[in-house]
């Protein structure tokens, strides 16, 4: 096991977008990452000089412990962990009638049961230090439905009770859990949309501030939540949506 050189987060998604950008917030804070995506090149490109960089499937329960224990080898400590890996679905994954079984699946496996696979292989880990936090990256759509996108609304609404869950259990024992609730954010995910000169105006329109977020904009919070600066905070769902979900449209 690695010497105590700092504190430690791990990172999912991390290889673009608001997972990247997190990552450099973290790297500038002094934090030490582990940084595990699908892609291993781009994590790899996230982790910094002296970080680990993971390919892994966080729906996969089998690579998930693995890569937790690869972790606590190379570092002996996980600090934060920063539940980002998301998808939404392909545009088959639309009214519930027309979503496909196995786009259900893929949507939950990696927005529900990830964060629950990941935040289970480090919480012994946190429980014997004392201390940890983790954060998870759900979305408005947690609290406010998206319409067509019923499996994506669903893991959302599921990962921010699950953030709930864990404040809720694990307080008492100096782990919190938190969640950032972004709303239109411009990552490569979202660009093809953002990006249509007729789809993007549909998407601002809502919005009281007039645009979208940039990654680096969600990556504060989650920095200001890593940071320990919000000792006492624990079961929030911090909402960076530009003002979406404090109006309706009439």
């Amino acid at each position: 096991m690695a010497a105590d050189k700092g504190r430690v987060a791990v990172v999912t998604g991390g290889g673009s977008g608001i997972g990247r950008a997190s990552c450099q917030r973290l790297l500038d804070d002094g934090l030490r990452l582990a940084v595990l995506d699908l892609d291993g090149d781009t994590a790899k490109a996230a982790a910094g000089t002296d970080g680990l960089a993971l390919a892994v499937d966080v729906g996969d329960a089998e690579a998930v412990q693995s890569a937790v224990d690869r972790v606590v080898d190379e570092f002996g400590r996980i600090d934060v962990l920063f539940n980002n890996a998301g998808i939404t679905g392909s545009r088959a994954a639309a009214r519930c009638h027309e979503t496909p079984v196995v786009e259900w699946d893929r949507v939950l496996s990696t927005n529900l049961r990830g964060p629950f696979l990941m935040t289970r292989a480090v919480l012994p880990v946190m429980l014997a230090a004392g201390t940890g936090h983790v954060i998870n990256l759900v979305s408005i759509a947690g609290m406010v439905a998206t319409r067509g996108r019923c499996a994506y609304t669903a893991s959302k609404g599921g990962a921010l009770m699950f953030t709930k869950s864990i404040a809720a259990d694990y307080a008492a024992d100096g782990i919190r859990c938190n969640a950032v609730c972004p709303g239109w954010v411009h990552t490569p995910m979202t660009s093809w949309r953002l990006d249509d000169p007729e789809l993007g105006p549909r998407v601002t329109a809502p919005i009281p501030m007039g645009r979208v977020a940039q990654p680096a904009e969600i990556a504060e919070a989650v920095g200001l939540l890593a940071s320990e600066k919000l000792a006492y905070v624990t079961g929030l769902a911090l909402v960076i949506d530009g003002g979406v979900t404090s109006t309706i449209m009439i």
